[in-house]
């Protein structure tokens, strides 16, 4: 009998496939001592808030694999059921993303720590717009795969951001985490996703230039005008207005 496989039939993993990979292993090495470990050996303590907002997000990761994977034994129909899932999903994440990090300013603001503590709702208040608005845009094209998958991946890479942003934890010595974490790191998958569409389809699919142009940007902008006066101004009128 003849066994010989015909690696020409075998199709390869998308990059979207490997992103998903990549994705999961950043959340559980990005939390894994700051919620995984702790949660596991019952030394963690948090409102529900946090476990519902990280149930959503790792849901989202999760979904995010098992989509692309769908996608690559061609399980189309599978794919679009779950993907009515995932839009419930993607609101659990944006109502929970701000949900959490209100939790955490009163916890700061209840420490102590003051006005500062106001600060870091900005950020988490865009990226749950920006994730929500990519999710909205990606199910609009949905009949368009080009532009679907692509902003899937970018609403996925906006999730992630607070995972990479923790690896912080493992390299304490590194000097300003808020760019080497918070935007090299995190923002890589972007810059390598334009990579690979330039070198695979001889262009960057306009939806991965621009929209991740302007991620980049705002996270860049975010760094530079972090706790500014003005900056602190507009939390406190979120938090206060939320």
């Amino acid at each position: 009998m003849n066994f010989k496989i015909d690696h020409k039939k075998i199709k390869k993993p998308s990059f979207f496939f490997i992103t998903a990979i990549i994705g999961l292993i950043a959340v559980l090495i990005g939390f894994g001592k700051t919620f995984i470990v702790p949660v596991a050996e019952g030394k963690f303590s948090a409102p529900v808030v946090i476990h519902i907002h990280g149930a959503f997000a790792f849901s989202w990761i999760l979904l995010f694999l098992i989509q692309t994977s769908l996608i690559h034994f061609r399980k189309y129909r599978v794919h679009q059921l779950l993907g009515i899932i995932g839009f419930f999903i993607s609101v659990g994440v944006m109502i929970t993303i701000i949900s959490a990090e209100m939790n955490v300013v009163k916890r700061e603001l209840d420490r102590g720590v003051g006005e500062t503590a106001y600060s870091t709702l900005i950020g988490s208040v865009t990226s749950a717009v920006m994730f929500f608005l990519l999710v909205l845009i990606g199910i609009v094209k949905r009949n368009n795969a080009e532009s679907h998958k692509r902003c899937m991946l970018l609403a996925t890479i906006v999730v992630l951001w607070p995972a990479w942003f923790r690896f912080r934890h493992y390299f304490p010595s590194v000097p300003r985490p808020d760019i080497w974490f918070a935007i090299v790191l995190a923002d890589s998958l972007i810059v390598f996703s334009w990579v690979w569409d330039r070198i695979k389809n001889g262009r960057i699919h306009p939806v991965l230039k621009y929209a991740g142009l302007f991620i980049i940007l705002e996270h860049i902008f975010e760094v530079l005008a972090f706790d500014s006066a003005v900056w602190r101004h507009i939390a406190k009128w979120i938090y206060y207005f939320l």
